[in-house]
């Protein structure tokens, strides 16, 4: 056995799980609930602040963009600091700025204390990963991973529903007043029970890949996130989204030719894992479509309130909770494989059935649907991940679940531009070409009225059906994969020398 993988067992021997499970799950819980419960609040924020849309979008874009190139840095962060230190710094971090949050007298402190919130939550999320990976023994792992997916799904999915209940009969400011509490709670459990895992090895920081990583990931995920909004022709997204992948390709470069990288992108040499990162990108773009269209189409089309709207997803979200701890005792009875094929299957099934939707289509029918389409997902993303980190060497397990973790937030970013933009883009042209043919006339405003209506079905519709296919090839996807355990590290041939 390597030294490694020696280190590995004596780590989940040795460390008192329960504590530190629950600090980390409730870090994680209160970081993702704190994302979630700022989308139903923007309107009014804006109508309070003054502010317009594209400066109001900054809230949740700006979270997303420093979250999103902290992930990169998380593999360094783990081997260069404590467990302790990481997390209680994290949740202190993010403590603050949902205090400064609350409290903000306009937009700009607000968006300080946001961007405050980011660092923390962009260094918990990998260091809770990267922990449940270190304490728990592979045949035990897609347990640990179940129970991280309660806080990593049902949070999200709960978040609307509370926001919209609290935003129709509170100040959006006592949103920031739930969190911070529970945030306080998880950093004074930490401090007391959080302990040290894993091995430092005190690394160097690459600074080069650091501003190369930033730009690349900052500048995708902000033109994703912006296309949304502008459109894919806007200046702005095309800048954004040159200039990214341009230095994103100078970044892999650098890190292929690094002794030292910052992110280990020669992990994708292991097969397993880089099918089960792919197939992950795609299922969280295809769970993106159905979070960002439903809100759309029960608000502006039917004229349900936002809580309405929230409640919607409250089932699925129950559901998923409640499935998360079952599919990781399932997954490390028999694999992946099988959880992902049913999965895949219902989600399929369930978005086309979305594609079907009208202005007359039931409540209870959208919300049978949708928990369906949540009990699916709810055997895909961790076993999924897990699977694919099963089969890195002990070594590599903060690179992978690093880089899963980057590409999860640009495929969620990806999957919200580009369904949006599907949906927005179908819209404008069923309405244009109405016009244009002179069935409707401009002057006549029911009338127009009444086409914009069906415009936006049918563009949700063809936004849903894009959806569909996509999840499809991950479905064909799935077929492939194979249970799996940690492989040599061939990247390290002195790991190998010992292990020989």
């Amino acid at each position: 056995m390597s030294t490694i993988t020696a280190n590995a067992v004596s780590t989940s021997k040795t460390v008192r799980r329960g504590p530190v499970i629950a600090a980390l799950l409730i870090g994680a819980f209160v970081a993702l609930l704190n994302q979630t419960l700022m989308n139903v609040a923007l309107p009014k924020m804006m109508e309070d602040l003054n502010i317009l849309a594209n400066t109001a979008q900054w809230l949740t874009t700006g979270f997303m963009l420093v979250n999103g190139v902290l992930v990169p840095i998380s593999a360094f962060l783990v081997e260069k600091f404590t467990t302790r230190q990481l997390f209680i710094t994290s949740m202190a971090l993010f403590s603050i700025g949902t205090l400064i949050c609350g409290v903000g007298p306009g937009f700009e402190v607000i968006m300080v204390g946001r961007v405050i919130q980011a660092v923390g939550a962009g260094i918990l999320m990998p260091l809770m990963n990267i922990v449940f990976l270190q304490i728990f023994p592979i045949e035990e792992r897609g347990k640990a991973m179940g129970l991280m997916a309660v806080a990593m799904i049902f949070a999200p999915a709960v978040g609307p529903t509370l926001s919209g209940w609290v935003v129709q009969n509170y100040s959006w400011r006592v949103l920031f007043f739930i969190v911070l509490p529970l945030a306080i709670l998880s950093t004074l459990l930490g401090m007391k029970t959080m302990q040290n895992v894993g091995n430092l090895t005190s690394p160097k920081l690459d600074k080069p890949g650091v501003i190369l990583s930033t730009i690349g990931f900052g500048g995708l995920l902000y033109g994703f996130s912006d296309a949304g909004t502008d459109g894919w022709g806007s200046t702005t997204v095309v800048v954004c989204l040159v200039v990214g992948l341009l230095a994103l390709a100078l970044f892999v470069w650098r890190e292929l030719t690094s002794d030292k990288p910052l992110l280990e992108f020669r992990i994708f040499r292991y097969n397993m894992y880089s099918l089960t990162t792919v197939i992950n990108i795609i299922v969280t773009m295809a769970m993106y479509s159905g979070m960002i269209l439903l809100p759309i189409y029960l608000q502006t089309i039917r004229g349900f309130t936002p809580m309405e709207s929230g409640l919607m997803l409250l089932p699925g979200a129950i559901l998923m909770g409640i499935m998360s701890p079952i599919t990781g005792i399932i997954f490390d009875k028999i694999g992946a494989r099988w959880l992902a094929v049913i999965g895949l299957l219902i989600t399929t099934v369930t978005t086309w059935e979305f594609s079907q939707i009208n202005d007359s289509t039931t409540y209870t029918h959208l919300i049978l649907t949708y928990t369906a389409r949540m009990f699916g997902m709810s055997m895909l993303m961790m076993p999924i991940m897990t699977a694919g980190l099963n089969q890195l060497p002990q070594r590599l397990s903060s690179h992978g679940t690093a880089m899963s973790n980057t590409l999860r937030t640009v495929g969620g970013a990806l999957g919200m531009a580009l369904f949006v933009s599907l949906m927005t883009n179908r819209t404008k042209t069923n309405i244009t070409d109405a016009v244009a043919s002179g069935a409707v006339s401009q002057t006549d405003k029911a009338a127009m009225l009444h086409l914009t209506k069906e415009a936006t079905i049918n563009g949700i519709n063809h936004a849903f059906v894009v959806a569909t296919w996509v999840t499809v090839i991950a479905l064909v996807l799935s077929f492939f994969i194979k249970k799996t355990s940690p492989e040599p590290d061939f990247l390290k041939p002195e790991v190998q020398n010992t292990a020989e």
